[in-house]
């Protein structure tokens, strides 16, 4: 029996086609559907992890018929953390490429905050709400920088982490559109499967019983 771990994102980053729905309601209804089918079938079950469900909860009112069918094909679980064991050098990757995240969000505050400075010297006569849209924007920059440089293709989140280990633990398969988690999921050697193509590897499972 294979086990799939599935991300928020699966559902509602739009960007990818998962090929069940042409938005996220579809996306959750069309695979309560074909989960509820293979998992009846005793072919696959379906995991979250505790911190990923609450996150799904966030986008959706759970007391919603079609979320309810879907927690119905779903097995809440959170990663045995005490009884996996990996690699030290992971590890030493993992706080080096933190180390060197954090010097590039440095260089990229110090960056923007100079460009502020130059940019309000250069209009100090301005208003007051002309400064705070001048400054704003910079801060905006600043923010979207920031995160750039900390976040991007990195696990961003301990429950970006619950999805690897609880992949890890079970042998199971990711599922997840996040580059970080991916990126980190493959240095931990967990298997995957792109969202975009997901519902193609899970129809022939029904096919094996007919």
């Amino acid at each position: 029996m294979q086990h799939y771990i599935i991300d928020t994102n699966f559902f509602f980053n739009l960007e990818i086609n998962t090929d069940f729905g042409k938005n996220a309601k579809e996306n959750i209804s069309q695979f309560s559907i074909l989960a509820e089918k293979i998992r009846k079938a005793g072919k696959a079950q379906f995991y979250m992890p505790p911190r990923i469900l609450e996150e799904f909860f966030t986008f959706v009112d759970r007391s919603d018929k079609e979320i309810q069918n879907f927690l119905s094909n779903i097995i809440v679980k959170a990663p045995h953390r005490d009884n996996l064991n990996f690699p030290a050098d992971i590890f030493y990757d993992l706080v080096e490429e933190m180390r060197h995240r954090a010097y590039r969000g440095l260089q990229v505050s110090e960056d923007e905050l100079g460009n502020a400075a130059k940019d309000v010297h250069l209009k100090s006569d301005l208003d007051r709400i002309a400064y705070q849209k001048t400054f704003g924007e910079h801060v905006t920059r600043l923010r979207d920088r920031y995160r750039m440089a900390t976040r991007s293709k990195f696990l961003d989140s301990v429950a970006d982490l619950d999805l690897i280990l609880l992949t890890k633990e079970l042998g199971g398969i990711l599922i997840s559109a996040d580059e970080g988690v991916i990126r980190w999921g493959r240095r931990f050697g967990v298997r995957e499967v792109m969202p975009q193509f997901l519902k193609s590897q899970l129809e022939p499972l029904l096919s094996e019983n007919e």
